[in-house]
């Protein structure tokens, strides 16, 4: 038998028919025919859509094809300076009224928590362990490009009209600095039509539900076209079969890759990323507050230092903030412009407050921290909880 053009899609076949099979008109009776194999389109677009691009021969499609590394920069990096001195910095430990009103707004957020330690407690001592944070950011920026397609409905075909830009000549508009961001752009001079290579340039797939036969079993009858009693099936008329709801009996869907449009733009895809990369380095100190608690606090910051590459902190007067300045610098900007851009760094210093409490409450000794500038307060044993139900 002849193949036979699916309904509704002239001058079209989806390869030879299945014996038996006569496709259904558009609202008419569902023919019988046996189930046809369901159509696999190709996973993947072949090797063949995508043109040679001089500077993007390691682009691939479905993925993107790795960071692209960074031209040379043209920047003359500027030699280091002598820190400034740092003055002596001192933050005065905070109030006992500064502290207990902490610990009461602490013990009132808890459901469980007694506020009757927080108010009456009596402070015997308040001790300052105050310490630093040393942070440095590294704003980047990394490029990556890959085979991108997409129906064609007349956008502009420019490939080959003249060379494409290298992927990191193509503008770009940057976001403020230390600020994530994400930018997609098609690069010039690479887009092409080509027919889709899912359905083949047809437009249309064959249905995956009745497998492009335009109907299938009956659900009501199960395909014997009789019900119970030899009484015949309603619901297909005796035929065993019925329209397929899903493309209306006419055995093929519109395909979803090029949406009928039966061809595809290709072309590159240029993906710029810019990324803040931050590490943080905190002082030991030995208060007895977990270092983890700091991380949510602000602190009193004491120095701060923005440009294209910053050289570590000279002169501070705690030596572990030096040696911790020099290893993360070092590590930044020898890991970074690997796979990425440097487009400028950031360090600086926080002294942050750290205030341990100690009070007395029926006779017994016990201790909160309040520390950052938020006065955040941390007590693990508080002296008075109670396990609450929710009715």
């Amino acid at each position: 038998m002849e193949s036979q053009p699916v309904a509704g899609h002239q001058n079209r076949t989806y390869g030879t028919a299945h014996p038996g099979y006569i496709p259904a008109a558009a609202g008419g009776p569902a023919m019988f025919a046996p189930q046809a194999a369901e159509f696999q389109g190709p996973s993947a677009p072949p090797a063949s859509m995508f043109d040679k691009m001089p500077g993007y021969e390691g682009t691939v499609a479905g993925g993107e094809g790795g960071f692209l590394p960074p031209p040379m920069s043209a920047f003359q990096v500027p030699q280091p300076q002598p820190g400034t001195e740092q003055p002596h910095w001192n933050i005065p430990s905070i109030t006992k009224d500064t502290a207990r009103e902490a610990f009461v707004q602490f013990a009132s957020s808890k459901c469980c928590y007694s506020a009757a330690p927080a108010k009456d407690g009596v402070i015997t001592q308040m001790d300052a362990f105050n310490t630093y944070r040393y942070r440095l950011e590294t704003f980047t920026e990394s490029r990556s490009t890959e085979w991108s397609h997409e129906p064609y409905n007349g956008q502009p075909v420019d490939a080959l009209a003249q060379p494409p830009p290298g992927p990191w000549d193509v503008p770009a508009q940057t976001p403020n600095f230390f600020v994530d961001g994400k930018q997609i752009m098609k690069v010039p001079y690479t887009s092409s039509i080509k027919a889709c290579h899912v359905c083949v340039g047809m437009g249309r797939k064959p249905c995956k539900d009745c497998a492009g036969a335009g109907n299938k079993v009956c659900w009501v009858c199960k395909g014997s076209g009789y019900r119970m009693r030899n009484d015949q099936c309603s619901h297909c008329n005796g035929r065993g079969r019925e329209n397929c709801n899903h493309c209306r009996g006419q055995g093929s869907k519109q395909c979803e890759t090029c949406r009928g449009k039966q061809q595809l733009l290709v072309y590159i895809s240029l993906t710029v990323k810019w990324t803040n990369n931050s590490d943080n380095y905190v002082v030991e100190q030995s208060s007895g507050l977990q270092v983890g608690n700091l991380s949510n606090v602000s602190g009193k910051e004491l120095f701060r230092d923005s440009q294209y590459m910053v050289y570590p902190v000279m002169g501070f007067p705690d030596p572990s903030v030096v040696n911790a300045a020099q290893r993360l610098v070092s590590e930044h900007q020898g890991r970074f412009p690997q796979t990425s851009r440097i487009l400028q760094q950031r360090q600086a210093i926080e002294l942050i407050p750290i205030t341990k409490v100690t009070y007395s409450w029926k006779g017994k000794s016990h201790i909160y921290f309040v520390y950052g500038n938020e006065f955040k307060v941390s007590a693990d044993n508080y002296p008075a909880t109670c396990c609450c139900t929710v009715m």
